[in-house]
């Protein structure tokens, strides 16, 4: 199709230009989306009808930007640019000097003609002609809808963290929610439990101390029938008025008369049992309410107590020395043991016990001097460098003679805020299912130190290390 052809296809019926962002009208036909709205302005509401074949709509409809036809203009300029409408400018004039409108200005962004430039009000302005404005603009246009699209897909991924931020807390917290639920689930359900105890136990007290009192009016009660008996019979015999006949009732009845007519019985005794045992009964409510907390709270925050945690002697580095029940771990520097690969090195040992599920806690109790690392291994791996130093095993150490506080996994260590104090006992807590591992300083009150959060994929170990300076002894004993 040879330009003039394409141009007067690309052309605008209301400018007579090439079309600048044209668009689409529902009856088909294309515009300058500048030029149908100026067009549309001019009518009125609701008079918005198309130039060309004058459909008219009672609202004014949606323009949908014609993106084909617009690049097609566009590429046909970049190829023709003497059909960049300077020659056809004659449509569009200088309203002060009538003169063609060939020129865009720089400094006020406006349309101007060359008197404008050479004598008007652009006199002085940076100028050019409008193909080449044209493309500046455009590539503006697209440098900003570049940005404008990278800045939105920057807020759209910002915005998805945020939302799975969002959902990640919100599920953290639904599992506190329901673990504190279940927390206080458990309390009420022990102290009912306790308190059916101790309500049958107050029962039980009242009924020993009410048995004597119950067994005395029961027979006080008998003797009441007995007596009742005799005042009927001797009111019976009172009524019989002739001497012999009263007489030989009286010896009949075999009651016998007497002088002073009392029964001679002073004051019923009370029996002296004793009162309730309200001693007692505190003594039990306030050690048992506290034991209820406090299991609940162990069981809860660190777990089962793992009893069945002993060291391994087959496990044990060249200078550990375990004692006969395999609770005490010593560091003696001149033990001669025989190299096995899955021994940790040097003064270090694991337990026997395997961890894969579940939620455990040990305690442990280590000697005043030395050093001493607290963990937990993987239990797969050959020959084991240090608690801490790779990737397959974490620890609390406790190092320089009791002054500071680390923990480490994967060779890279953080000093904790944590001064350590004179309690040389600690707590190891394992959540292999929730991948949270935490140590405590079982001081009063305790003290949490850290807490490692990680996905576990394999079975652990419990792991330790001592280690002493000069002459002074490091031990370390588990105590669970």
């Amino acid at each position: 199709m040879a330009a003039a052809d394409m141009r007067v296809e690309l052309t605008c019926s209301i400018c007579l230009s090439i079309y600048i962002d044209p668009v689409s009208l529902p009856c088909g036909h294309n515009f300058c989306q500048g030029c149908i709205e100026r067009s549309w302005d001019s009518q009125g509401s609701g008079a918005y009808s198309c130039p060309e074949c004058r459909a008219g709509h009672q609202e004014r409809p949606t323009l949908q930007r014609n993106r084909t036809l617009g690049n097609i203009a566009e590429q046909f300029l970049s190829t023709h640019p003497e059909h960049d409408g300077t020659e056809t400018s004659g449509n569009r004039r200088c309203s002060a000097h009538n003169e063609p409108l060939i020129y865009y200005c720089t400094i006020d962004g406006a349309l101007a003609c060359m008197t404008c430039c050479l004598a008007g009000e652009h006199w002085g302005h940076r100028a050019l002609v409008l193909s080449e404005a044209s493309q500046r603009q455009r590539q503006t246009l697209r440098d900003d809808l570049r940005n404008l699209n990278l800045g939105r897909e920057v807020n759209e991924r910002g915005a998805q963290r945020l939302q799975e931020r969002i959902k990640e807390v919100e599920s953290k917290a639904a599992g506190e929610t329901e673990r504190v639920a279940a927390y206080f689930r458990d309390i009420r359900e022990r102290m009912e439990a306790f308190e059916a105890q101790l309500t049958s136990d107050i029962s039980g007290q009242k009924e020993r101390l009410l048995q004597p009192f119950t067994s005395q009016i029961s027979q006080l009660e008998r003797e009441n029938d007995e007596l009742s008996k005799r005042i009927h019979d001797i009111e019976e015999l009172s009524y019989i008025r002739d001497p012999l006949t009263f007489l030989q009732a009286l010896k009949s009845a075999g009651v016998v008369g007497t002088e002073s007519g009392g029964t001679g019985r002073g004051e019923i005794p009370i029996p002296n049992v004793g009162d309730m045992d309200v001693a007692r009964i505190s003594d039990t409510l306030v050690p048992g309410l506290a034991g209820i907390v406090q299991q609940v709270t162990h069981r809860r925050l660190y777990g089962q107590n793992a009893a069945h945690m002993f060291l391994d002697p087959g496990r044990a580095g060249p200078n550990i020395r375990v004692s006969g029940d395999r609770k005490l771990a010593y560091h003696e520097d001149h033990i001669q043991r025989p190299y096995i690969p899955e021994r940790y090195q040097d003064a270090q040992v694991l337990s026997s016990a395997v961890f894969n599920s579940g939620h455990h806690y040990w305690d442990v109790d280590a000697s005043e001097f030395g050093d001493v690392r607290l963990g937990v291994v993987y239990t797969s791996g050959g020959t084991h460098p240090f608690i801490g130093d790779d990737y397959k095993s974490w620890c609390l150490f406790r190092c320089f003679n009791n002054t500071a506080f680390l923990v480490k996994h994967s060779n890279m260590h953080l000093t904790l805020p944590h001064v350590p104090s004179s309690c040389r006992r600690f707590r190891v807590s394992l959540d292999y299912k929730a991948g949270q591992l935490s140590f405590y300083e079982l001081s009063e009150p305790i003290r949490r130190l850290h807490t490692y959060t990680a996905k576990f994929t394999e079975p652990l170990r419990a792991a330790f290390w001592v280690w002493r300076y000069e002459s002074n002894d490091a031990w370390l004993r588990i105590l669970s």
